[in-house]
């Protein structure tokens, strides 16, 4: 019989003994060896645990005593936070850690998400909150966090928090005893960014790169899919990004539902990775329930995508905007790039058949980045729409022509001739 998979659980005994002690059981019933991580303020608890709450003081060189007199939950919390982040590496070094597990309310969940986030892609993780039916944007960010909404507060055993507690030790303990840590494939990196609305040009893109016998990760630029994309670049080898949805940017610089944040596109011009951009879905914003979209947008075209997603017009200022901070953040590339402009339109949205169709905006936006971009960019404006074959054949192209000077720069062969039409 071979050891145990060791995980790790977050909790706060001065306040959840009675809920971690339940969830830890339930672990160890299923064939786990637990690690306890105890984050308490208010108290120590003489608890057994792994890392202790002085142990996490010390970590950030402090006492309890010395926390606890700050007498702010806020800056206690920060603190621990931090103290428990280096702790919980600091013993998966020694013992090797196949999935971690944490509970409670705000401060639980924004604790053991925080030590969480800090860990890789693909390690089962695992938060019982009462804040998953809300806004989990904070606690997810861009990792694989799996939260479970509590339904009751984590506050004591009934019939409901039993078995949700249940639930989530047996889903920890599911994946742990399956976990194997991710192994690159050997193949070429490329990652490429979509919706919906811009599949029919990622899909032709991506099994040509696959075709040549690239891996390819794609993302859905929804607010965080972009982010996970550029740490995807900062921490792995990739040889080439395709950015085709830049939405995050315009609703970064709208301040839209799906804003990227100020870092977007960042990672790959600051890496110097070949990265090729089209204006994908710049030519809606993305905002809540209709209502509050008239309020934010007025005077704009509206298309209901559902109840809570109202796609909102953008206008000739918007793409202004937009291209003029692109032309910012490429001068600074320490890479190739290339730009790619489809005359007909960005997205199904902006089609003869879509709801925000605008044909007199492209050409706007198209003859602005011209005149913003950086001299030794190429822009190349083409007379298709973003979701035809054509285009995305010439984004195939620029993206081989990247990747042969790549290998040819690095000493290899050029990859094997194109396949698109």
């Amino acid at each position: 019989m071979g050891e145990k998979p060791r995980v790790l659980q977050i909790a706060t005994l001065d306040t959840k003994e009675v809920e971690t002690r339940f969830i830890k059981k339930c672990l160890e019933d299923n064939g786990l060896d637990v690690y306890l991580l105890d984050a308490s303020i208010r108290r120590t608890v003489d608890s057994g645990a792994h890392i202790t709450p002085d142990q996490i003081a010390a970590a950030v060189g402090t006492t309890m005593p010395e926390i606890r007199a700050l007498n702010h939950e806020g800056k206690c919390l920060a603190l621990m936070i931090q103290g428990a982040i280096a702790c919980a590496h600091e013993l998966d070094q020694r013992v090797g850690f196949s999935g971690i597990i944490g509970a409670g309310g705000s401060a639980g969940t924004t604790l053991g998400s925080a030590v969480m986030r800090t860990f890789p892609f693909g390690l089962p993780k695992v938060l019982i909150s009462t804040m998953a039916s809300g806004m989990t944007k904070p606690f997810v960010g861009t990792k694989d966090i799996v939260m479970l909404n509590s339904i009751c507060d984590v506050a004591g055993l009934n019939t409901v928090t039993r078995r949700v507690f249940e639930n989530g030790a047996l889903a920890l303990a599911g994946m742990a005893h399956g976990y194997k840590p991710i192994v690159a494939s050997g193949k070429p990196l490329a990652t490429i960014t979509t919706l919906a609305t811009t599949d029919k040009c990622c899909n032709k893109i991506r099994e040509a790169l696959e075709q040549r016998g690239s891996e390819v990760m794609v993302f859905h630029t929804q607010g965080t899919g972009g982010a996970a994309m550029d740490e995807i670049v900062r921490d792995q080898d990739v040889s080439l990004v395709v950015d085709l949805s830049l939405i995050e940017v315009g609703d970064y610089l709208a301040q839209g539902l799906y804003a990227g944040g100020p870092d977007r596109c960042k990672a790959a011009l600051e890496k110097g990775v070949p990265t090729i951009f089209a204006p994908g879905n710049i030519d809606f914003l993305v905002d809540g329930p209709i209502e509050g979209a008239k309020v934010r947008f007025p005077g704009r075209t509206y298309h209901i995508h559902n109840a809570s997603v109202t796609a909102v017009r953008a206008d000739a200022n918007d793409f202004k905007r937009l291209a003029e901070h692109m032309a910012g953040l490429i001068k600074e590339a320490k890479g190739p790039v290339a730009f790619f402009v489809p005359l007909l339109g960005f997205s199904s949205h902006d089609s003869e058949q879509g709801h925000l169709h605008d044909p007199s905006l492209p050409p706007v936006f198209a003859e602005h980045l011209k005149k913003v971009m950086p001299e030794d960019v190429p822009v190349v404006v083409l007379p298709y729409h973003i979701n035809d074959e054509r285009f995305a054949d010439k984004i195939i192209e620029q993206a081989i022509a990247f990747q042969n000077q790549a290998a040819m720069k690095n000493g290899g062969p050029e990859g094997p001739p194109s396949t698109s039409n």
